[in-house]
């Protein structure tokens, strides 16, 4: 299994839509001044100030030392920490956990949960989006084209398992952990691409690195122009990108 890899200040320049279409979760959040809120995923921290802007009292965590670094740089008077999403170092501290664009890369959920439920204080919110049924299913059947094809010249490829579940999984999830699920929607989001003409290639650098990371330089352009091939009919219009995201949106409730 491969170490996934993130480089912040690539996902900052390059990849800014993460954190763009994150506002309207933000929203659902509706943050209140001198609540305290765990920000799961903090990334780079845009969300996370975004957030400290109505009030609040926002503490970020993420597990990539590197983008936990550029957060702390960019935003130096907001609290992050690195720290693992499926055993949080904190018990009944918060009014609110958000996540945005990170649940479906953690594994096992029923410890992301579980950890979060910890963190809450007594009838806190957990509000979050995230990728669910059908998300990317476009891209990632290319590159399990591209990936069948180096297997059958004798490559050993790793497929990392993807969660991305059905809308009623989850649900189920936080109601078997006593959460109160206010709200939850599951939807089509197409999202342009920053980049231009090689919009998907960075974003299969950044978003896909697990799949291409055990590979040559030369396989990795394989895949890569496989699946610009494979997915331009569909994904690519007027110079631009577009990944066939499908997000999970809900807010739900600790007991009291």
């Amino acid at each position: 299994m491969t170490v996934r890899e993130w480089d912040a200040s690539r996902y900052d320049s390059a990849h800014s839509f993460v954190w763009e279409r994150g506002r309207g979760v933000v929203e659902l959040l509706d943050p209140q001044p001198g609540e305290r809120i765990l920000d799961l995923g903090c990334g780079t921290g845009h969300l996370t100030a975004q957030i400290a802007e109505s009030g609040a009292e926002v503490v970020g965590i993420d597990s990539s030392d590197d983008m936990v670094r550029v957060a702390s740089e960019n935003y130096p008077s907001i609290r992050f920490e690195v720290a693992d999403a499926r055993s949080l170092p904190f018990e009944n501290e918060f009014d609110a956990v958000f996540s945005n664009a990170v649940l479906h890369w953690v594994r096992p959920p029923e410890a992301v949960v579980d950890s979060v439920r910890r963190a809450l204080r007594p009838a806190g919110r957990f509000v979050a989006e995230f990728g669910g049924e059908n998300n990317i299913r476009t891209i990632m059947t290319a590159v399990g084209e591209a990936l069948d094809a180096l297997e059958q010249d004798g490559t050993e490829v790793y497929r990392p398992d993807k969660y991305f579940p059905p809308l009623d999984e989850y649900v189920s999830l936080l109601a078997s952990r006593d959460f109160r699920v206010a709200y939850s929607d599951h939807f089509e989001r197409p999202t342009p691409l920053d980049g231009g003409e090689e919009g998907m290639r960075k974003w299969l650098r950044m978003f896909g690195w697990d799949y291409l990371s055990t590979l040559t330089p030369s396989q990795r352009k394989q895949v890569v122009a496989h699946v610009e091939k494979a997915t331009r009919s569909t994904l690519y219009a007027e110079g631009t990108w577009t990944a066939d995201y499908w997000r999970i949106r809900f807010e739900a409730f600790k007991p009291e």
